[in-house]
């Protein structure tokens, strides 16, 4: 069972695991052993409270599909078990990252002497265009 929380949990028959070939480095091991790990996770038809689900669909990630489901490619280590965990590891990182709630935004005021600078230097610069105008007798 992958833990989310105290209370939340994704049972591990959800979690669908295979080993597939590798890329890159890793010499004649790359050719013989299936070390890298796809993860598939449905979120539709997960166990998960639904506030979760719809905070997971609506991620514009790149890992998951238009049909709700994430794909995760597991591959860095030369060991099965080792990518096994990774793959995990980034599934739980980013239910995780869906459910935690922004920061919400505090109102800010401009400061009274920031104000005074910004109408100072409005007049200075009218002043500026003020006397690169032509003179008149009148």
């Amino acid at each position: 069972m992958l833990f989310l929380s105290n209370t939340v949990g994704i049972p591990e028959h959800e979690i669908e695991m295979s080993a597939v070939r590798s890329q890159g480095a890793g010499g004649q091991n790359v050719n013989k052993v299936a070390t890298a790990i796809h993860l598939r996770f449905d979120i539709i038809a997960s166990s998960l409270p639904e506030r979760y689900k719809e905070r997971l669909l609506k991620l514009n990630d790149q890992r998951i599909t238009k049909e709700g489901v994430v794909v995760i490619k597991a591959q860095e280590h030369r060991s099965q078990e080792q990518n096994r965990q990774e793959a995990l590891q980034r599934l739980q990182g980013l239910i995780e990252s869906a459910i935690a709630l922004p920061k919400p935004r505090k109102k800010s005021k401009p400061t009274r002497s920031s104000q005074r600078k910004r109408l100072d230097s409005k007049s200075k610069r009218a002043q500026i265009k003020e006397n690169r105008r032509k003179i008149t007798d009148e």
